[in-house]
């Protein structure tokens, strides 16, 4: 069934993308368990703007970036995957993305001269961490 972005609600939505993915879960080198789903997107650029290998490309790198932006610094950095919390896993990973966020927020300010987030985090407080997100600092 077809059906146009605005009936969909997404107005300035130019284009819907059906991806078919297939995951497979391997142990010990074999295939134990086996995946396959339909991914849905939807892109602002005109269909001819792109080829379908181009596109599928595009969403490969945005799905790397996240992966590497985000969950790749919260485990390394942070320690995410090594954590014990099972009942508040997300409201704990809400806060390590607070404290890369912040760590980011004072870099781009220039008003750090720490490197990395280890370094950065021992002298931040939580008032310093408040009046941040206040805008002060």
């Amino acid at each position: 069934m077809a059906v146009s972005p605005e009936e969909s609600g997404l107005c300035g939505c130019w284009q819907f993308i059906a991806l078919w993915r297939e995951r497979q879960e391997l142990r010990q080198g074999k295939v134990v368990d086996t995946q396959e789903e339909y991914q849905f997107y939807c892109a602002s650029l005109a269909q001819a703007e792109h080829t379908a290998p181009e596109l599928l490309e595009i969403i490969r790198g945005h799905w790397s970036a996240c992966e590497i932006g985000a969950h790749y610094r919260r485990d390394v950095t942070l320690g995410e995957d090594a954590s014990q919390i099972r009942k508040a896993a997300h409201p704990m990973a809400t806060l390590r993305n607070l404290v890369l966020g912040l760590f980011e927020l004072q870099k781009d300010r220039e008003q750090t001269d720490s490197e990395y987030v280890p370094g950065w985090q021992r002298k931040m407080t939580a008032s310093l961490a408040i009046k941040l997100i206040k805008g002060g600092l």
